[in-house]
């Protein structure tokens, strides 16, 4: 079969790991094209992008307005059914697309198709510890409630989508900072299915300056996206009556619990401790899972 997938990458400063990134891409037998969208990069992230000689590479300028704007310029330039995100700094594994699409043929109803993925450093070593969950299975089907209340997907790298329906969403929210991706996905499981591979496809890279970001960041970060999520008509209209306060509850603790997860992967554990009593302020029920997820985190789970 011809190959049915158009790759995306956003870039910006990216010299470091353009070169892997794309070289990732362009050895999976079904990718069509691989479209590099530089969004006002002031080192050699074009010039490496210039230098690699395949056909299949497609390099266009986005004006520094943003990894939303980038991604969805590639987007409407893509040429094939099924597109893929892939951010600059991270590293497909071999056969992730076709993976992918294999169990996109055997489910015709679903709009994106999901796996998993470990995280790696700088140098490209393995350090994250996920393949202890290769038992874990998250779900198919229509995923939307389950979804709204916590983003489990987490990596535009490890799915492919449909394109006829990621333009039918509007694409990503430019006006959210973070978490434009969450609500992309739940826009997306407002219209199909989903269906997830339980194998890990993607190498997500940990390196100074996505951690330094990561950093910075607090659960008020994160609420804007939240107040988008549950203020969109397309997401509210396929919810479950009177689901809307329950799950965005749920959503708030689940990004609550993330940024102590992230607080606990920078050694700021009193600061960690502080995010889990935001948790129990929310439901002291949910204070237990919050705080084994924060635990797993220590030991890079």
């Amino acid at each position: 079969m011809s190959p049915v997938v158009s790759v995306i990458i956003p870039a910006k400063n990216a010299a470091a790991y353009i070169g892997e990134t794309i070289a990732s891409a362009l050895a999976q037998a079904d990718v069509a094209e691989v479209i590099v969208v530089d969004d006002g990069s002031t080192d050699d992230t074009v010039a490496i992008v210039q230098a690699i000689r395949d056909p299949r590479i497609r390099l266009t300028v986005n004006d520094a307005s943003g990894v939303s704007a980038a991604r969805n310029l590639g987007a409407r330039s893509a040429r094939e059914d099924w597109l893929m995100f892939l951010d600059a700094d991270d590293r497909l594994r071999p056969d992730a697309v076709t993976t992918l699409l294999t169990a996109a043929r055997t489910a015709p109803h679903a709009v994106l198709i999901y796996g998993d993925y470990n995280t790696i450093d700088s140098a490209g070593r393995t350090i994250g510890r996920r393949g202890l969950l290769k038992g874990r299975l998250k779900p198919s089907g229509n995923v939307l409630e389950r979804l709204a209340g916590g983003n489990f997907i987490v990596n535009g790298g490890i799915m492919l989508i449909s394109a006829e329906a990621f333009r039918a969403t509007g694409g990503f929210d430019v006006s959210l900072r973070y978490c434009e991706d969450w609500h992309c996905w739940c826009r997306l499981a407002a219209l199909g299915e989903f269906a997830y591979v339980p194998k890990l496809l993607l190498d997500y890279r940990l390196h100074t300056a996505n951690t330094m970001n990561a950093a910075v960041r607090t659960p008020q970060d994160f609420f804007p996206a939240v107040a988008r999520v549950f203020d969109d008509e397309l997401i509210l209209g396929k919810l479950p009556a009177g689901a809307a306060p329950r799950l965005r509850q749920a959503a708030e603790i689940h990004l609550v619990t993330y940024a102590a997860t992230q607080a606990v992967r920078f050694g700021r554990y009193r600061e960690a401790l502080g995010y889990l009593g935001m948790v129990g302020r929310r439901s002291l029920k949910a204070m237990p899972r919050s705080a084994v997820k924060i635990a797993l985190s220590y030991f890079g789970i």
